[in-house]
């Protein structure tokens, strides 16, 4: 059967390719995307104080390193049986807000943007973040990376760095801030607020302005029915920080709702012999491959996933902005909560969220209570078990510890946003594959970025999902008949 590789896929962090197979008349038959990276970043977790995990699981990669920070501290609480002070998790959240906006504007402008500001077809020279700054300008240019480098320094404030973050500890954080540390935190998200504004209306110019990207964005190629997870608050609004974890089916009524410590009631993997990566999937709906449909136990847990399985936001600019959204790409018009399946969509979904992150820093950073010096419960209770979860920039994440009783770990699992994408992340590619490559046509290099746009929608974090050293870089695609005779060469040194 001929085969065309895609490796290494580009625009994410790790490393991965796409197996295409073709059948006899030069048509899609299957696809794959490999992950050959070996997982093994729990396993050495083993033996360690569980205090440490906040300090060392972030080093599994520099792009969402205080995901992993947050997740640890909640799971080192719950091990410990201990319930930080308010001002401690407000802190938490305040820093994990201002990550938010640092992490969904980064993927947004260098590696999304690429692909609707530049174009999918435009040449692959161009198609980076200088080939965005050259079409919306070097003012625009520059206040990104002013967004960029105020909310490292909203998140270094509190966690003491920006990458490799300290302050999160067993209990809460490890200091307060000051009355002139939270003023300027203030400023930072004010400014974020109106970069979260501008970016939206960016979209709304460049993308949905554009018929021809809006008709991608709705296409069949890159529409999946499946179920979707998000955390929520209370009142079943999007929240990253606490909450509950929300299931909902393709049709928007709710499936389950459930705590950390209840996620392996829920939550199953499945392990395929050609990928180090597994597949997790809804028990209560059961594995049944890699399909989509209410049939089929495959869920997404992505910022399209957190505004479909949330009844709106928590902030008012973000709640005009999901209205908007819905109003706009329609959803289920039948369904009980408004639903849109359509993959690209993901990338609005991730601007809506960047200006609730933004709104949400704000605030935190006006409470009165966020320069409070009671910030940590001292832990007094023996070690056992504990689940920590939230929301990672590319979706929900759990992190579960099991101590003896002198806090040593013995078994550690970590279910991270990738990997709760990995198998929907195959089921987009097959299907845009499928529908871009036409029998007896020369697959282009720009037809293979529009392929690469169906994972790069997930933004995905392989080196998070597996915790290995990326591979090689250089890509050759070498496109075969079905006689096997070398039809065409596609390379990228």
């Amino acid at each position: 059967m001929p085969k065309i590789s895609i490796d290494p896929i580009t625009r994410l962090e790790g490393h991965g390719r796409i197996d295409l197979f073709l059948n006899e008349d030069g048509a899609l038959e299957n696809a794959y995307m490999v992950i050959p990276e070996l997982r093994g970043f729990e396993k050495f977790c083993e033996g360690r104080p569980v205090e440490e995990m906040p300090r060392i699981t972030q080093r599994i990669c520099g792009v969402c390193p205080i995901a992993h920070h947050m997740a640890a501290a909640k799971a080192g609480d719950a091990v410990y049986h201990v319930d930080p002070p308010p001002a401690a998790k407000k802190l938490r959240e305040l820093m994990y807000s201002t990550f938010f906006v640092a992490d969904h504007a980064t993927h947004f402008y260098a590696l999304g943007a690429p692909d609707f500001v530049v174009g999918p077809d435009a040449p692959k020279a161009e198609r980076n973040i200088l080939g965005v700054v050259k079409k919306v300008g070097k003012e625009v240019g520059a206040q990104v990376m002013q967004l960029l480098q105020e909310n490292h320094e909203a998140a270094g404030i509190i966690g003491g760095r920006y990458i490799h973050s300290a302050s999160c500890l067993v209990g809460g954080v490890s200091k307060p801030i000051t009355e002139e540390q939270r003023d300027r935190l203030v400023e930072i998200a004010k400014n974020s607020i109106e970069m979260a504004k501008f970016s939206l209306q960016l979209f709304n110019d460049v993308v949905l302005g554009n018929q021809a990207y809006l008709d991608l964005i709705l296409s069949d190629a890159f529409t999946h029915q499946t179920y979707y997870m998000g955390l929520v608050d209370e009142n079943n609004h999007v929240n990253f920080y606490d909450g509950q974890v929300r299931v909902v089916r393709p049709d928007g009524e709710e499936l389950v709702q459930y705590g950390p410590d209840e996620y392996l009631d829920v939550v199953a993997e499945h392990i395929e012999p050609w990928s180090y990566l597994k597949f997790p999937y809804l028990k209560q709906v059961g594995w049944k491959g890699l399909v989509d449909g209410i049939e089929s136990g495959v869920y997404r847990a992505t910022p399209l996933s957190r505004l479909n399985a949330a009844d709106g936001m928590a902030t008012p600019l973000a709640q005009a902005e999901y209205e908007r959204f819905y109003d706009t790409l329609g959803g289920n018009a039948d369904a009980a909560h408004p639903v849109v399946h359509a993959t690209l969509a993901t990338h609005w979904a991730r601007l809506v969220e960047l200006l609730y992150a933004a709104e949400r820093s704000l605030e935190l950073a006006e409470d009165p209570e966020i320069t409070s010096t009671d910030v940590r419960t001292i832990p007094t209770e023996t070690p056992t078990e504990g689940v920590g979860i939230v929301e990672a920039p590319r979706g929900t994440l759990t992190h579960h510890y099991v101590t003896d009783e002198n806090g040593i770990l013995q078994a550690v699992n970590l279910i991270v946003g990738t990997t709760n994408n990995y198998a929907a992340i195959d089921l987009s590619i097959k299907k845009a594959a499928q529908g871009l490559i036409k029998p007896g046509e020369a697959v282009s290099e720009g037809i293979l970025n529009t392929i690469e746009m169906a994972f790069r929608a997930y933004d995905p974090c392989f080196g998070c999902a597996t915790h290995a050293l990326p591979g090689q870089t250089p890509m050759i695609v070498s496109i075969y008949n079905h006689e096997r005779e070398l039809v065409q060469e596609i390379r990228r040194d």
